[in-house]
């Protein structure tokens, strides 16, 4: 479905939903996402959190296509991850619904640093700290736009 219906987003919480402190997005942990002893592999971590930076960014008006086509940075550019810090904290299992909850760090002129954590319940899982760069479509570091920045930081 690439339209929403002329009453609203037929699925209004697929992306999550942005809050006050961040942003939130709710996950189920399916067989494809564990392990041979039942616990969630390791990347499915990794899969879950990318999911909820993409969302989030996505709710805030910063889509992955207008970064490609250079529309929002003046040029094509894409984010890249620059950096990791992960915790794995308890083994999620099958059937598990967690939620991936991020969070803004900090900026510099061309990264921004996200925190994430996963939680099952009131229990923590998983936590991230993540730094993004923003690159040209050749690879070159480019410096985040204001009108960027104001987007990332008005959710």
């Amino acid at each position: 479905m690439t339209d929403a219906p002329p009453w609203g987003s037929a699925w209004p919480d697929l992306s999550g939903r942005v809050l006050a402190e961040g942003h939130v997005l709710p996950v189920r942990v399916y067989f494809e996402d564990t392990d041979f002893s039942g616990a969630s592999y390791h990347a499915s971590y990794l899969r879950w959190c990318e999911r909820g930076r993409s969302d989030f960014l996505r709710l805030l008006g910063v889509h992955h296509n207008k970064l490609a086509d250079g529309s929002l940075t003046g040029e094509p550019s894409v984010f890249a991850v620059r950096r990791l810090k992960a915790e794995f904290l308890r083994a999620a299992r099958i059937d598990d619904e967690l939620e991936v909850h991020t969070a803004y760090g900090s900026f510099t002129k061309a990264t921004i640093t996200l925190t994430q954590h996963i939680v099952r319940g009131s229990e923590r899982v998983f936590e991230l700290e993540v730094q993004c760069v923003l690159l040209s479509m050749t690879g070159r570091v480019l410096r985040l736009p204001p009108a960027l920045v104001d987007m990332l930081t008005r959710g």
